[in-house]
């Protein structure tokens, strides 16, 4: 005789996040967008990768406003989120694009800060970022 299988669990309350922090970090190769609440718990994330693009196409300025407006657009779906931080971490080239799609997706930018780690004179960078 067939053992009777369980019921699906009961879905969790949705929390409603009203604010909340974009984290935009931009390498050459690829720029990761994570919005979280205000405790620092991950919300929701995209990057250039999860959007489609491989290779060298991750790290383009589009593939960075892609992937902040499909963060955003999680957050704002899942959790009701409309205010954020934005804090930015690295010298990539999808910055920029980054923060724009996070302002234009319609969610409030309380703030903007640069938070890129800066060595003091700590490891010998490779011979092409000498000189």
């Amino acid at each position: 005789m067939a053992k009777p299988t369980k019921g699906k669990a009961p879905r969790r309350a949705r929390r409603n996040i009203s604010a909340g922090r974009a984290y935009v970090h931009a390498s050459y190769n690829n720029t990761i967008v994570t919005i979280t609440d205000l405790d620092g718990n991950s919300v929701a994330w995209s990057s250039g990768g999860t959007i489609g693009y491989k290779g060298s196409k991750k790290g383009t300025p589009y593939a960075a406003q892609l992937a902040a407006a499909d963060a955003v657009k999680k957050a704002q779906q899942t959790f009701g989120m409309n205010i954020v931080d934005v804090i930015v971490r690295g010298s990539g080239s999808g910055r920029e694009q980054a923060i724009r799609a996070i302002q234009a997706s319609g969610i409030e930018v309380k703030s903007i800060m640069d938070d890129t780690p800066v060595p003091h004179n700590g490891c010998r960078p490779k011979k092409k970022f000498r000189a």
